[in-house]
């Protein structure tokens, strides 16, 4: 059972659109859901951003405000609400059930698996992109 478990895993890793397929959806779905807050280029400097009490992060800094490496593991638990923000007034997504889908893995630095949705790990691949 569990070697079906891994090889569907890894299928469903292999099978998946390529990075930059991933980026571009992922770029879509940040316009059409965060840019409002978060800007058109993740600079934190969206419409909401001067009404908002906790204004938001800028998204491109994250690889050089952790050491220089993408924080993927808290990236994902943000945007999936494993890691809840106050700002966001309600666990992350507000979307809600948007962001639910097939669950892919994607891994960790230490070469562990962490799952998310599809939309998130697209997401994901574009804010790397982003990185100064």
């Amino acid at each position: 059972m569990i070697k079906f478990a891994l090889t569907a895993v890894f299928l469903s890793i292999s099978l998946s659109p390529s990075h930059a397929d991933n980026s571009q959806l992922g770029q879509q779905i940040f316009v059409d859901h965060c840019a409002v807050c978060h800007g058109e280029t993740a600079q934190g400097n969206g419409p909401m951003h001067s009404v908002l009490l906790i204004k938001p992060t800028n998204l491109t800094l994250l690889s050089a405000q952790n050491g220089g490496k993408f924080p993927l593991v808290r990236a994902i638990k943000r945007i999936d609400g494993r890691d809840p923000l106050v700002s966001h007034g309600s666990p992350m997504p507000v979307y809600g059930d948007y962001f639910d889908g097939v669950d892919v893995a994607l891994k960790t630095e230490a070469g562990q698996p962490i799952f998310t949705s599809e939309p998130v790990e697209q997401i994901i691949e574009w804010l790397r992109t982003l990185q100064e």
